[in-house]
């Protein structure tokens, strides 16, 4: 009797695993269902959330484009726009267009803030003009004024990286690579240094195997960085390969005269410091100074001639 009841009960405990076997992987293969639909229907809506955003960035710069063809058409100054959009790393056709309309809009918005909170200003009459033709001069500055810091600061990088990438470029050329194998290697090892300079790289080995010659593609590059030391390694390497002498003795050369002139720079900026330290230590140390070490020698005159009075 006790070996039937145990033979049932293990019967019953073994169907009761398969069962359970039975359904749980069901219920896996469900939940994993509804979570794969509930990832599509996620996804589809990001998808359709990007494409909303890009239809109305388009929409925008089509607005910018239209009024800005309109200031472009007017003014003279339209290569050297370019060419500084260029240097600032905006290289699209409708660069110059949506900059143009990016300042008009700038001009309003300062206006419509002047004669939006004007009146709780308290600027009425000669002065609420003043403003409003200040705010106007503001918003149209502006935009010229954060180009200019851009390039500034896109230089300097592309400055500091200069000297790794000319050794990078010596090593390259005298393990017996080419100078065009030499900048497609540099562009991919200059990228943990300079994300800037390794496109800037890449751009000009695009246009050497897009046909470009390579004279050429160097110009391109000293146009689009606008540094000074860029142009002079330009100018460089198309002389050497113009007249046939040694690449990478030449950017050996050049690679020192670099590091000798940021040496140079590093202590003219030094130098700089001391003349800088001048007008803080005027404003905001020297006051103190005077209040810490002459207060309470005034305060001791000042109660001297109060007890005499």
């Amino acid at each position: 009797m006790i070996l039937l009841i145990v033979v049932l009960a293990s019967l019953a405990v073994m169907l009761t695993v398969v069962a359970v076997s039975q359904v749980v992987p069901a219920r896996d293969r469900n939940i994993s269902r509804k979570l794969s639909e509930l990832g599509e229907i996620a996804s589809s809506r990001t998808v359709a959330q990007k494409r909303r955003r890009q239809s109305k960035r388009e929409q925008l710069e089509v607005w910018l484009m239209q009024m800005g063809d309109q200031v472009a058409a007017r003014r003279e100054d339209v290569g050297a726009v370019r060419s500084k959009l260029l240097q600032a790393g905006f290289r699209s056709p409708k660069a110059v267009s949506i900059f143009f309309g990016l300042r008009v809009v700038s001009v309003v918005a300062g206006l419509v803030l002047i004669f939006g909170f004007g009146g709780t200003l308290g600027l009425s009459g000669r002065q609420f003009w003043i403003w409003a033709i200040a705010a106007g001069a503001v918003g149209w500055i502006l935009p010229s004024a954060l180009l200019s810091r851009r390039v500034r600061l896109r230089q300097k990088e592309l400055q500091k990286a200069l000297p790794d990438t000319l050794d990078m470029l010596v090593v390259c050329v005298e393990a017996g690579l080419g100078l065009n194998q030499a900048i497609v290697r540099v562009s991919d090892e200059v990228e943990t240094i300079s994300s800037i300079m390794s496109e800037e790289l890449q751009i000009v080995n695009l246009e050497i195997r897009a046909g470009t010659p390579r004279e050429e593609a160097l110009r391109h590059l000293g146009e689009r960085t606008g540094l000074k030391d860029i142009k002079g390694l330009v100018s460089m390497l198309i002389q050497t390969d113009r007249f046939g002498t040694s690449i990478a003795q030449a950017l050996r050369v050049h690679s020192d005269d670099l590091r000798t002139k940021r040496r140079q720079r590093a202590e003219e900026a030094a130098a700089k410091t001391t003349i800088k330290l001048v007008i803080p230590l005027a404003l905001f140390i020297f006051p103190a100074i005077f209040v810490v070490i002459l207060g309470p020698a005034i305060m001791h005159v000042l109660k001297i001639f109060t007890e005499q009075v």
